[in-house]
């Protein structure tokens, strides 16, 4: 390619004109996501399980598309409402080229006490990821568009937790959300393979420890000890990763687990 051709970098990363849908979006990481694609250029929809807390995060987001965000509600763990959730989002849009699939429901149980359908329950999370995820890009390949998916993995989904850093204090990491986690980013490589020749990414990003203000102080002061970098990470510090993956500047990435998790899976 000719170098005056050649995308700048504020180009590669622009989302102008771009459309995404982000679950979870009115959540602790999921809001933050939000927020850097808007910042980028992209009109977001944000999807809760509320439709009142969609639109409450929406109306909140920035970027030249502000005030035109959009919101709309289903539930990850239910096919019948994923389905009516994207059709609503679809009907909303003139096409959805960006979709991050954050949205989790969690689960408190360890491996001493969880019992099989709890565990069964855990690991429906990433069909909810898998059944949103064709849906876009049976859309995409419909109106002959690329489109960028990303996949929320975690660093558990790629080692074991440090048993230490919870017992006795909670069942932060739970052997379910492991299992989930690693069939997360296993699917990712999956669908990349199966979906390039269709102008469809599909990435994982995986975080490491993001507590929320709420975490048990003494968890994290364990997981502090844990980390190369000594502190938890920010919210804030996924956005780069996220507008990365969901623009151009990753144009040539598929298939891959972008980790951000302060060097932890490095030791």
């Amino acid at each position: 390619m000719p170098e005056s051709h050649t995308p700048t970098v504020q180009q590669l990363f622009d989302l102008s004109g771009r459309t995404a849908l982000v679950t979870g979006a009115s959540g602790h990481l999921g809001s933050a996501m939000a927020a850097a694609l808007a910042e980028a250029g992209c009109r977001v929809i944000v999807a809760s399980r509320r439709i009142e807390s969609a639109r409450s995060a929406a109306d909140a987001l920035g970027g030249a598309q502000h005030g035109k965000h959009l919101a709309v509600a289903f539930d990850q763990m239910d096919e019948a409402s994923i389905e009516r959730g994207f059709a609503d989002a679809a009907a909303q849009s003139s096409g959805i080229d960006v979709l991050v699939n954050n949205a989790h429901e969690p689960l408190a149980a360890d491996w001493r006490t969880v019992t099989g359908d709890q565990f069964t329950r855990q690991l429906a999370n990433v069909t909810g990821y898998f059944l949103l995820a064709r849906l876009v890009r049976d859309a995409a390949v419909a109106r002959n568009a690329a489109a960028s998916i990303i996949l929320l993995g975690s660093m558990y989904g790629e080692v074991g937790s440090y048993p230490d850093a919870y017992e006795g204090i909670c069942s932060a990491s739970p052997a379910a959300y492991q299992a989930l986690k690693g069939g997360t980013i296993q699917l990712t490589r999956h669908l990349a393979v199966y979906w390039a020749r269709d102008r469809v990414r599909v990435n994982c990003l995986s975080p490491g420890p993001f507590p929320s203000a709420q975490a048990n102080p003494e968890m994290v002061t364990q997981l502090k000890s844990k980390s190369p970098m000594g502190r938890m990470g920010a919210p804030h510090e996924l956005k780069g990763a996220v507008v990365f993956l969901a623009s151009d500047a990753s144009s040539y990435m598929t298939g891959q687990n972008l980790v951000i998790d302060g060097g932890w899976t490095a030791w």
